[in-house]
């Protein structure tokens, strides 16, 4: 197939894009690079040994995606182009919303004018808000407490208008749990510009000497030890998720949601433990207030996707902090070599 992905060359992307690359698809990406760099494409090559075409625009240009998706000949659209930091949107609502809703009526927009009709969405567990009761199966109230999984649920419902309207438009709607850990190969992983929003790169780099505690935001929640517990997946189980989704598409219609995840919650503590089990590093940590938008706990009821689309996550704890820990190893590496050279 000829698949377009959207933000393709950001952490999660970049994973779909090596194993959609390695089944014998074409793959196409437009990125804007706001939170992802130009350097993974060439790592995407590398690992895969074919040749990957990148547009560096944003989605929000209908003209440009319209042009690609005809150029290219798009049979099918992996949506992972959004801003993710829970809390960033509670401080840039507005910027969210922009971002994630208009962008996507964008490329809807485009969409529906080359004909193009199978979309896998990049959603979140955030649409769930806190927790009513765990493990979070897909019929779980929506209920976003951030801007973020508002923006999110808003797109999902924009979908599903969409589907009811056209009986030909088909959606794999997958909401994430946690994204951690990297490729095999270290030469593709998270390493977020600035300061990182997400866990596990930010023990990566306290692990590394270039942070010098983490901040540990609340110790109060109603967990086993009193800090948040989430649903942790290995990156490249999510990415074998969007090759199932993009296989469920060709034979079924509509929009089906579906949870990815491992159905095991693990403490922040917990994986901070783990991360020093695996790097051999002491993590320092200091307790901060709770962040806005935060909750206590949310792990997934991920059954269906494993009865429907026959996905299974692999990855255990420890084989995540250990894939992260190579990462970060590799990027240490690359800042000394670039600082020689």
């Amino acid at each position: 197939m000829n698949i377009l992905l959207t933000g393709g060359a950001g952490y999660i992307g970049s994973h779909t894009a090596v194993l959609l690359l390695n089944a014998g698809n074409q793959v196409f990406i437009v990125d804007n690079f706001c939170n992802s760099h130009v350097s993974t494409i060439s790592a995407i090559e590398i690992i895969t040994g074919k040749t990957l075409i990148c547009v560096e625009d944003d989605i929000r240009n209908t003209n440009l995606m319209v042009d690609v998706l005809k150029a290219k000949r798009i049979e099918a659209v992996v949506h992972f182009a959004g801003l993710k930091a829970v809390g960033e949107s509670s401080e840039n609502p507005l910027e969210y919303y922009a971002n994630n809703v208009q962008g996507t009526i964008s490329l809807l927009q485009a969409m529906q004018e080359c004909g193009v009709d199978k979309l896998v969405f990049s959603s979140s567990a955030t649409v769930y808000g806190d927790p009513q009761y765990l493990p979070i199966d897909e019929a779980h109230p929506t209920a976003p407490t951030n801007p973020y999984g508002q923006t999110k649920l808003q797109i999902e419902q924009i979908l599903q208008d969409i589907c009811k309207a056209d009986q030909n438009f088909r959606v794999a709607n997958l909401r994430y749990f946690n994204p951690v850990g990297a490729h095999e190969s270290g030469l593709i992983g998270e390493n977020p510009r600035g300061m990182p929003n997400n866990l596990m790169p930010f023990i990566s780099q306290v692990a590394a000497g270039q942070q010098r505690s983490l901040s540990v935001y609340g110790d109060d929640y109603p967990t086993p030890d009193g800090t948040g517990v989430r649903d942790y997946i290995h990156v490249v189980d999510l990415a074998q998720g969007h090759l199932a989704a993009l296989n469920f598409l060709k034979k079924n219609e509509g929009m089906s949601t579906f949870n990815l995840g491992t159905g095991s919650g693990h403490s922040v503590l917990a994986l901070m433990k783990a991360f020093e089990h695996q790097s051999g590093k002491k993590i320092p940590f200091e307790v901060a207030p709770r962040r806005a938008g935060d909750i206590a706990s949310c792990y997934a009821n991920a059954d269906k996707a494993k009865l429907v689309l026959n996905w299974n996550p692999q990855y255990s704890l420890d084989e995540m902090c250990a894939s992260a820990w190579k990462w970060q190893q590799s990027l240490k590496f690359k800042a000394e070599e670039d600082e020689i050279n």
